[in-house]
């Protein structure tokens, strides 16, 4: 059985797209959003809310997935309200910042573990404080890193990106489909 740990709307769409059998629990974890190194901050909350989880249901394969922008060196989470999703996005006008998944799979018994990132560049246009406007009064975007979703819109603000768009929304599907037939190869063998 294949446990979601996330409450994310978009990560049980994303997955369900993958014929996958899965359910879903949200982990109770109190995640970080600064370390020394940015990049690690996404690993280390997928790593924490799949532990949680996984605490529960050792039997159980749990997916733990955090999804961060990075930009100048540091950690853009969720917006404050909505005055910060403007200046945010106004930030991000006419500049690249990295889009950063770090995922988490693990099961208790037998024991496995595997933790990895991706990372999609995403090219913004340069847009006005209106252009910024707009695009917030047609999409809600307090819950979303960025204050931004591409699949809402996005042909507004973004020119282009560079890596899996599926890794921008919140769960990158390339990698995750081939470690869970791994572990499903490795799990009939056993």
């Amino acid at each position: 059985m294949l446990i979601l740990a996330s409450g994310s709307p978009r990560r049980r769409e994303l997955l369900g797209r993958i014929g996958v059998p899965f359910v879903v629990e949200s982990a109770e974890a109190g995640e970080i959003d600064v370390l020394p190194d940015p990049r690690q901050v996404p690993l280390y909350n997928a790593e924490l809310k799949a532990s949680a989880v996984s605490a529960k249901h050792p039997d159980a394969v749990v997916l733990g997935a955090d999804t961060v922008i990075l930009f100048e060196g540091r950690v853009i989470g969720k917006p404050r309200d909505p005055a910060d999703a403007l200046a945010t996005l106004m930030a991000l006008s006419g500049r690249t910042p990295e889009v950063v998944t770090g995922l988490a799979l693990l099961r208790g018994l037998p024991e496995f573990r595997r933790v990895w990132s991706e990372t999609t560049r995403v090219t913004f246009l340069p847009f006005d404080v209106e252009t910024a406007k707009r695009y917030l009064s047609r999409v809600p975007v307090l819950d979303k890193a960025g204050a931004y979703a591409i699949q809402e819109h996005g042909e507004l603000l973004v020119a282009s990106i560079d890596g899996e768009l599926d890794n921008v929304v919140g769960l990158p599907l390339g990698r995750l489909q081939r470690e869970l037939a791994a572990l499903g190869s490795r799990s009939d063998h056993a």
